[in-house]
């Protein structure tokens, strides 16, 4: 049975869309294109025409790479004001022999969230955190014979407007929004290890315009939140220091600068024309010193956040997004962060990346909940397949596999 998922990450700087196939527990990339960001700030649509153009740009790139379109995805919905909360719900298992299976563990998960959404919010996720059978707890309740079924979880939710300029968009474009991800479920499922699972840590996502700090106890996410600081700061700060064009900041953020001073030339060198129209000479080492400095305070602002975000031992500090592929990442990583730091790796062949992050590890989580559900889903069908692969390769589309509008992947008709 061949599975394909499609990601869509939508960030401010670039819009990046992932298609891999699922085997046992492993993605293949079979498509893995970006392209800039149009008419979106902070994950939010504010300019849909411009934004139609450049979403109809990222569909087209993975179209010419597959053959076949791309109609179906997963999406990354804004972070900002997200929120997590405990719940609890039971059910009784009503089939004659009294056997738990998944659709009960779904069961027990709806009651969970029954009538603990409010009007304006959306469910992203319910993460189970502890099972009781017959009122004595389990780690894994499935195939066990009881009357009931308990559990304590946690819910996730955001707010509906969040969600809507991107699926007004997809439905300008005929592409089915299969479900939403928040970028924290993402990162932690690219990243995560048994280790990690065992612990309680931080992902720390620096993206264009915001940085999203996100904590994860025993795997799952607690709780998060979004500082307004991001890549496209330290962009301004060269363009501020240098007098210097946008687009010449950016060429020395990513030619020239590096993100600690320790290793850096002052004979290596960019020269431009400042806002006078005069010639400036830029060296490495000074340049450095300045992404050097607005990485230090945000990477210290992400600190400051865990604290106030949880109170237990911190064991671990993922750090991801576009930025942290910057030379001397590390570097900067170990001084502020000392063993705490981990920075994260996409090996995934196709999006070696941490750009990539985010949408590589949304597969891996759908896929994950696919499971749990015991739900067979594929974005391709068979006609599809056939045009993508060339031979006969049969696949089992659920009727069910419409996921993630109001109730997520645990409510459907």
């Amino acid at each position: 049975m061949r599975k394909f998922i499609a990601s869509l990450d939508v960030g401010s700087s670039q819009i990046k869309l992932v298609v891999g196939e699922v085997v046992k527990n492993k993605i293949n990339i079979l498509a893995c294109v970006d392209t800039p960001a149009r008419g979106i700030k902070k994950g939010y649509i504010i300019n849909p025409e411009s934004a139609i153009e450049a979403f109809k740009e990222v569909f087209a790139k993975a179209e010419n790479i597959l053959g076949v379109s791309v109609k179906k995805v997963i999406v990354t919905v804004p972070s900002l004001y997200a929120e997590c909360f405990l719940s609890s719900g039971q059910i009784a298992i009503t089939s004659e022999d009294k056997v738990i299976r998944n659709a009960d563990i779904v069961k027990a998960m709806q009651k969970c969230a029954y009538n603990k959404i409010m009007d304006n919010k959306e469910l992203v996720t319910v993460l189970p955190t502890s099972f009781k059978v017959n009122d004595e707890v389990v780690n894994n309740p499935l195939n066990m014979i009881a009357e009931k079924l308990s559990m304590k979880s946690v819910i996730v939710t955001v707010p509906k407007k969040n969600i809507e300029g991107v699926k007004n968009i997809l439905d300008t474009l005929g592409i089915e929004l299969v479900d939403i991800v928040i970028s924290p479920l993402g990162d932690y499922a690219e990243y995560k290890t048994k280790e990690l699972n065992k612990q309680v840590g931080a992902v720390v996502n620096i993206g264009e315009d915001t940085t999203t700090v996100s904590i994860f106890n025993r795997g799952i996410l607690t709780n998060l939140e979004v500082i307004d600081i991001g890549g496209s700061t330290i962009t301004n700060d060269l363009a501020y220091v240098y007098k210097i064009s946008q687009e010449n900041a950016k060429e020395v953020k990513e030619e020239l600068a590096l993100s600690h001073t320790r290793l850096s030339q002052p004979n290596e060198s960019l020269t431009f024309k400042d806002k006078y129209d005069e010639q400036i000479k830029i060296n490495q080492y000074d340049a450095s010193e300045v992404v050097m400095g607005r990485l230090t305070e945000i990477i210290n602002l992400a600190k400051k956040q865990i604290n106030l975000l949880t109170k237990k031992e911190i064991s671990y500090i993922i750090l991801t997004g576009g930025v942290t592929e910057s030379t001397d990442f590390d570097i900067i990583t170990e001084e502020l962060l000392g063993n705490l730091g981990i920075i994260g790796n996409v090996e995934e062949i196709g999006a070696r990346n941490n750009k990539y992050g985010t949408a590589v590890g949304m597969i891996k989580y759908y896929n994950s909940r696919l499971k749990l559900r015991n739900v067979e889903f594929s974005i391709f069908n068979l006609e599809e397949q056939e045009e993508l692969g060339g031979v006969d390769k049969r696949v089992n589309v659920s009727d069910n596999s419409v996921l993630g509008k109001l109730f997520g992947y645990f409510f459907d008709n």
